[in-house]
């Protein structure tokens, strides 16, 4: 694994009060990193690219970076070494005593979404606070509607909602003190897609309070739905690692109920792969494609009940 290094000219300055940590692979960051520009504070930068080995790219970032008001360190890995891995990574760089992991797909919906981490940092100190994510700056495509009516309805909710399950976390806009990371990093064993970050919240709602505010970023990363489908098979081993260590937290989620429901189903490798087709015809109702895609993602997590 070959690691090359490339910091702006303030990485040199002292101790900042918030790492601000962003891996991608193959999405352009420059738009989240000309977002955070727009904000000055005791902040610094660690964006890490999980091998996507594109000349131009790096260079695009490099110049972004080097315009920063604040440090930042650019992380070039010619390997990709996943989710947990690179997460753990960057973590490996941070400086501060608080980490904010902000997916590289993310924008902040306010002007000012650093300061208000900031201020929660200074007045509380919390242990872990998840920011939440909207849909207010993506575009309305076609292609990703289904991914949009889907992650609406289960992913973008208040705080007060959130708090009801609050491990139930994403690393697209998750605040972590330092001395919790220290104690519990993310699960290098996972490969893939999905399941990582919840299983993380799991741990550490264990043994730490996890706040939920509203200071949210934008999700511009939405799927087509084939990609949201081939990330579902994906995550079904990720899945079952989670049951595996965690069956009394995660019996409570309804993916799991309705795949405990399937798994008595006859014949699911017949009609599994009808819902799947039904949720990629665009002809059909949305609501019915959404409802058709959940149904396919619990018939995959079957397997692992």
């Amino acid at each position: 694994m070959t690691e090359v290094l490339f910091d702006n000219a303030l990485w040199p300055q002292g101790r900042p009060a918030l790492s601000i940590l962003t891996p991608f692979k193959g999405d352009d960051p420059t738009p989240l990193l000309t977002a955070l520009s727009r904000e000055r504070g005791d902040v610094e930068l660690v964006i890490l690219d999980d091998g996507t080995n594109d000349a131009g790219l790096a260079a695009r970032v490099e110049t972004a970076i080097s315009a920063l008001p604040f440090p930042a360190r650019f992380i070039r890995l010619t390997t990709n070494e996943g989710r947990s891995k690179g997460r753990n990574r960057l973590v490996s760089h941070a400086r501060s005593g608080h980490y904010l992991f902000l997916d590289s797909d993310m924008l902040p919906d306010t002007p000012t979404f650093i300061g208000d981490w900031l201020d929660l940092i200074a007045k509380q100190n919390p242990a872990v606070a998840f920011g939440g994510f909207s849909l207010d700056q993506a575009p309305p495509n076609r292609d990703h509607a289904l991914h949009r009516a889907m992650a609406g309805q289960s992913d973008c909710l208040p705080a007060a909602e959130r708090s009801l399950m609050p491990e139930k976390i994403f690393t697209s806009n998750l605040l972590v003190r330092a001395d919790v990371f220290a104690a519990e990093s993310f699960d290098e064993g996972f490969a893939g897609w999905g399941w990582e970050d919840v299983e993380w919240g799991m741990r550490v709602a264990g043994r730490w309070p996890i706040l939920h505010v509203e200071n949210t970023a934008t999700h511009l990363g939405l799927d087509t739905a084939r990609t949201l489908a081939d990330k579902y098979e994906q995550s079904t081993r990720n899945f079952a690692r989670v049951v595996a260590s965690h069956r009394a937290v995660i019996s409570r989620y309804p993916s799991y109920k309705v795949a405990r429901v399937l798994k008595r189903a006859p014949l699911r490798s017949l009609w599994r792969p009808l819902l799947k087709a039904y949720a990629l015809t665009e002809a059909a109702p949305l609501k019915t494609r959404a409802f058709a895609l959940r149904l396919y993602r619990a018939a995959l997590y079957a397997e692992a009940v």
